[in-house]
């Protein structure tokens, strides 16, 4: 049993078996995939309280509709994007973004005071409740990036979260895995969905998380390697459109929050 600082327990995670072999991340990648961009397939969570996941399966235009991801949390992150127009699904860039929710980088072309540089998110003014075009949320959104690397798969496919699933994932990674002295990339995880309702009666789909079981010490030492070398990838990578799609129900839900 794993004791919690408020005095209650939880039962220790049996060892699964899995992931016994992992593709190498090392100078043999970096050269073939030089000059190339190296991208994750993605899972979106479905609106409108939807219970099933859309996979991409071997034909990118027929993804395939599953109830949960079981996988390895290599990697997961804050990010943050703004448009300073509303924001029409159309692929432009953000005005400003921020790969680690911290500090955002606004493009030339944004118009804004710190075009060209740096901002801290903290104190932005489009990061304050009401600096939205409705008064009631953000300007800019706050979304949560999860790299889930499913056994078998040479890499992870990307998850990105919306606020109103971001309570679900913190509880998770602080009372399941980080109250056991484990790391997320150490652990089976199992991503499912439920449906929620918003004080106004709209139905939006929230992500919930369970652990299957932990590695095996072998199987740990790899995939923390397999982690480090991940992560000099998907911590460089901008958001985007997708990302902002893939929380676009919070326009509706936000009054939960």
């Amino acid at each position: 049993m794993a004791k919690q600082n408020d005095g209650t327990t939880t039962k220790a995670l049996a060892v699964v078996d899995g992931y016994t072999t992992l593709p190498a991340l090392s100078r043999e990648v970096q050269e073939e995939m030089q000059g190339l961009a190296l991208t994750f397939d993605r899972v979106r969570i479905p609106a409108g309280g939807g219970l099933t996941f859309e996979v991409p399966g071997e034909d990118e235009d027929e993804p395939e509709s599953v109830k949960e991801i079981v996988g390895v949390i290599v990697d997961h992150h804050a990010a943050r994007s703004y448009w300073r127009e509303s924001f029409s699904g159309q692929g432009r860039p953000p005005d400003c973004s921020s790969v680690d929710g911290i500090t955002g980088t606004a493009i030339e072309e944004s118009g804004l005071e710190w075009a060209g540089s740096t901002n801290a998110c903290d104190r932005c003014p489009m990061n304050q409740w009401g600096s939205d075009e409705r008064g009631r949320g953000k300007a800019c959104k706050e979304l949560h990036r999860i790299y889930i690397l499913r056994d078998g798969e040479p890499f992870p496919m990307l998850l990105t979260i919306p606020p109103t699933s971001l309570k679900n994932l913190s509880g998770y990674i602080a009372k399941r895995i980080l109250a056991q002295g484990l790391r997320s990339y150490q652990v089976v995880t199992r991503i499912g969905l439920r449906r929620a309702q918003n004080a106004g009666g709209i139905a939006y789909s929230q992500a919930v998380f369970s652990a299957v079981g932990r590695l095996s010490s072998e199987a740990s030492e790899r995939m923390a390697a397999y982690a480090r070398a991940i992560q000099q990838v998907t911590r460089s990578l901008p958001p985007t459109a997708d990302d902002y799609a893939a929380g676009e129900q919070e326009r509706e839900t936000e009054e939960v929050l």
